[in-house]
Parts: C-alpha cells; sequence; structure tokens
C-alpha cells in the first residue's frame, strides 16, 4: 500500500475530501504498479465473447471470484478458445474500471491446466486446421530413401537429441547432422519450434544441394500432456506444413500425439523411432547389396552355361556344313569376277594408253609453231579489215554530223536575232508573248543579236508596237 495515501486516512488534521474519480485513480495506479505481473490459476466463469472480439469472464477458485478481460489484440495468440468450467493459468496485471471502482486482471496470456482443459483445446485446434485442410493426405510428401543430411530441431540438452545420435550412431554414421536448437516447452517454445522449421528452410535456400537439409525431425522426449503442449500450437502446424522441407514429428512416447503429428509428413512413435526411419543400417544395407550381388554372379553364370550349350549344339548341326560349301561356291564366283575384271582393266590401260600418244604428237614443238604462225597472219589480216571499216564508219559518221549541224544551225532562235528580230523577258525569265502580259513601269529585258538590253515600259498598246525606255544595255 503507499503510505501517503494510509497517513492521509487516518490524519487528524483536516484536509481536502479526494474525489471518487481521484481515489479511483490513486488506487488503479497503486495496483498496477504494485500487481503490473501476476500468475492465477482459476475456473472460468461468464465467458463472454463480444462483438468487438474481446472476452471478458471471471477467474474463482470455488470461494473468490477475480473478473478479468483479454482484449482483441492478446486473444489473437491465444491458442483455444475458452469456455465456461475449463481450469486454466492466466498471465496478466491487475488494474481497475475507474467508473465502477472495480479491480480487474488484464490477461496477457492463458494456458488450459489438467487433463480435461488440455483435451478441450486439442479438440478446438485440431478440428479448426482439419478444416483448413491442414491434415489431408494429399499433402503429405515422401521422405527421400537413403539421406545424407537430416535437421533436428529440439532442445540440444534434452534426451530426444541423445536418443537421435545414439540409434545414428550405430546405424548410419555416414549421415550429417545439422541441430536447430529450441525450446521444447515453457510459454515461448511453440514460438521458437516454429522459427527452428522456418531456420532450416532459409538455411537449404543459401546453400548448395549437396550441403541441403533432406528431411527435417522436430521433437522432444516424453512428458505430460501440459510439458507437450507446445508441439499442439497453431504455429508449429503451419510452420510444419509451410515447411519445404519434408518433416517427421516424434514427439513425447507412442501412446502421445500431438497436433504436429497431424501435420507433418510423416508420424514417429519417438525420436528414437524417428531416427531409425530415416537411418537405415548401413550393415543391412550393406547385406542387402551382398545378397544382390550374389543373385548376380548366380543368374551370370547360368546364362553362361545355357549359352555354352547352345554353342556346342549348334557347332554339331549340319548348317555348318552347308555354310562351308556356300562359302567355297562363293569363293569361285569371286575368283571368276576378279578375272574379268583385270581383262576390262587391261584393255582400258591400252586405249589410254594410245590417246596419250596421240596428244604428244599434236602438241610437240615444230606442229606448235607451225600453228601459231598461221594463226598470226590470220590475225594480221583481220586487223587490217577492222581498220579499213573503221576509218570508212567515222567518215561516214562525220559527214551526217555536219549536215545536223546545218540544218541546228538554221533553226537556232540565234540566227533569227542576227537578222534583227529581239526576245522580251520579263524579270522572272519568262518570255514575253502578248502586250497584256507587262504593265506600265515594269522593268523588261530584251535579248538581241549580240547583247541585251533592260527598258522600263512606259505604255502599252496593241497598235502601235510597245515603246520602251532604254535604261542600260549589256
Amino acid at each position: 500500500m503507499d503510505a501517503p495515501l494510509l497517513e492521509s486516512l487516518f490524519t487528524d488534521t483536516e484536509s481536502r475530501p479526494a474525489t471518487v474519480s481521484e481515489l479511483n485513480n490513486n488506487v488503479k495506479q497503486i495496483l498496477e504498479r504494485n500487481f503490473a505481473s501476476v500468475w492465477v490459476e482459476g475456473e472460468i466463469a461468464n465467458f463472454h465473447n463480444a462483438s468487438s472480439k474481446h472476452w471478458y469472464f471471471s477467474l474463482t477458485d470455488g470461494e473468490s471470484i477475480i473478473k478479468a478481460v483479454c482484449f482483441r489484440g492478446q486473444n489473437l495468440r491465444i491458442r483455444f478458445m475458452p469456455s465456461n468450467g475449463l481450469l486454466v493459468r492466466v498471465r496478466g496485471r491487475i488494474t481497475t474500471y475507474e467508473k465502477r471502482g472495480e479491480y480487474q486482471l488484464l490477461v496477457e496470456s492463458l494456458e488450459p491446466v489438467g487433463e480435461g482443459a488440455l483435451a478441450v483445446a486439442f479438440e478446438q485446434i485440431k478440428e479448426r486446421l482439419r478444416k483448413e485442410g491442414l491434415f489431408d493426405s494429399a499433402l503429405k510428401r515422401p521422405l527421400p530413401e537413403y539421406p545424407q543430411r537430416i535437421g533436428i530441431v529440439t532442445s540440444p540438452n534434452g534426451a530426444a537429441i541423445h536418443d537421435i545420435l545414439t540409434v545414428l550412431d550405430r546405424r548410419a554414421r555416414s549421415i550429417n547432422i545439422v541441430l536447430i536448437p529450441s525450446l521444447v516447452q515453457g510459454e515461448l517454445a511453440g514460438e521458437q519450434i516454429a522459427s527452428g522449421i522456418e531456420l532450416a528452410n532459409e538455411y537449404n535456400r543459401i546453400n548448395a544441394d549437396a550441403e541441403k537439409i533432406e528431411v527435417l525431425i522436430v521433437g522432444r522426449g516424453g512428458g505430460s500432456a501440459e510439458d507437450l503442449w507446445a508441439f499442439n500450437e497453431e504455429r508449429v502446424a503451419r510452420a510444419i506444413r509451410a515447411s519445404e522441407i519434408p518433416v517427421i514429428s516424434a514427439v513425447g512416447h507412442e501412446t502421445d500425439f500431438t497436433i504436429s503429428d497431424l501435420a507433418a509428413d510423416l508420424r514417429a512413435a519417438t525420436p528414437s523411432a524417428a531416427a531409425e526411419i530415416v537411418a537405415k543400417a548401413e550393415v543391412e544395407v550393406f547385406a542387402h547389396l551382398g545378397r544382390l550381388a550374389a543373385d548376380l554372379v548366380r543368374s551370370i553364370n547360368l546364362r553362361l552355361l545355357e549359352a555354352s550349350s547352345s554353342l556346342q549344339s549348334l557347332a554339331m548341326s549340319s548348317v555348318f556344313g552347308e555354310i562351308s560349301a556356300r562359302i567355297r561356291e562363293s569363293g569361285h564366283e569371286v575368283e571368276l569376277l576378279c578375272g574379268r575384271m583385270r581383262v576390262l582393266i587391261n584393255e582400258r590401260y591400252r586405249a589410254s594408253k594410245e590417246r596419250f600418244k596421240d596428244a604428244l604428237i599434236r602438241l610437240s614443238p615444230v606442229r606448235l609453231s607451225a600453228d601459231v604462225a598461221a594463226a598470226s597472219r590470220r590475225l594480221e589480216i583481220l586487223e587490217q579489215r577492222r581498220n579499213a571499216a573503221i576509218g570508212e564508219q567515222i567518215r561516214s559518221l562525220q559527214g551526217k554530223l555536219e549536215n545536223a549541224a546545218a540544218r541546228l544551225d538554221s533553226l537556232s532562235p540565234l540566227s533569227v536575232l542576227g537578222r534583227g528580230y529581239s526576245i522580251t523577258e520579263k524579270t522572272d525569265g519568262s518570255i514575253v508573248h502578248d502586250y497584256r502580259q507587262v504593265t506600265e513601269g515594269e522593268c523588261v529585258n530584251i535579248k538581241l543579236g549580240r547583247g541585251r538590253i533592260s527598258a522600263n515600259v512606259t505604255a502599252t498598246a496593241d497598235e502601235p508596237p510597245i515603246r520602251a525606255e532604254f535604261t542600260g544595255k549589256e
């Protein structure tokens, strides 16, 4: 209790009385300061799930009762739906509802207590996840037959890891182990187990195929239902189902059953059984390979005996005599064909030799010199004829060119200008054919037989001809 508050209640001196609100506020501060975190165990009564998703209920031990409230932000993390009559363990803080002057427990976590309460919570979670299809057999993945690397999510100090290592040391020492340490009981265990599964998958995503975990064992040794409760948490089941690595659930003893067993790809009765599943005994494997090798040798020997017997039967068969006769006949045919081929080759050789002699005669130096001299004479005669034809053609073309030049000169406008005529042009170069094409004062160019005159138009008319004022000449 707060000392100043007690002193104010028993003082003899008169002071200003506190209002109800002030008193309730002072009591609230004292309670929240002195009871900031408390654990209370009791039975739920008057449970009400409000439309706001807040939970309102009372806790009683049969003699006393305390009101409690669990707000929506907190109850979303609670793994089961409370109901009247359930024995629970509550962690929270004491506060007051100032308007009524009532103190209450503000709930932060809620755990079922006793086999009956745990069974109810177990069934609630199981039914909810079953409706979501989290336990469907179609989602189960096959395990690798001979994994080289396995991951284990468990306590590094628990019995489970000791049992698993013992089995692996006896049956398969070649298997590599990746331990992901985690709490396996208590309030934080479920969160750590789920994080361990996610960490194993992250490990696989950043490593090469040869370093990846091929199967994951999640579990712990035996214990009470309350000890095993972390493996019933919804977040653990969802982490198992979301894992890319096949998961074996190995929780407790053979009679223990958890939500993680339903969500996993395979349930093992114990951690030791999980180790035996993933690690087939190397001695058994070698023995099996030896038996297979012996069977293979026996099969090969039997085949060899059968083949040898068949070969002897064929060797004694009359078929081989017929084959020898056919080979001799074929040999005679081959000799005959070879003789014919030699005759044909000799004939072709003699014919080629005769053609070679004729070619030598045609290509002798004397014969070639005579042929070259005759060709040179023919070439000189052709060259003289070509020069004569070219000269005659040039003279004919020159005559035609002179006649065309004379006709062109007679038709040229320059010849007409030389006889005293002229051509009048506007400044844009267009030729004036009609007096209406120009206006008074406009400048025109007059082209003569020799030179050019620039003039300004002073008047225009049909008759008499246009008079022009000369302004210059070229």
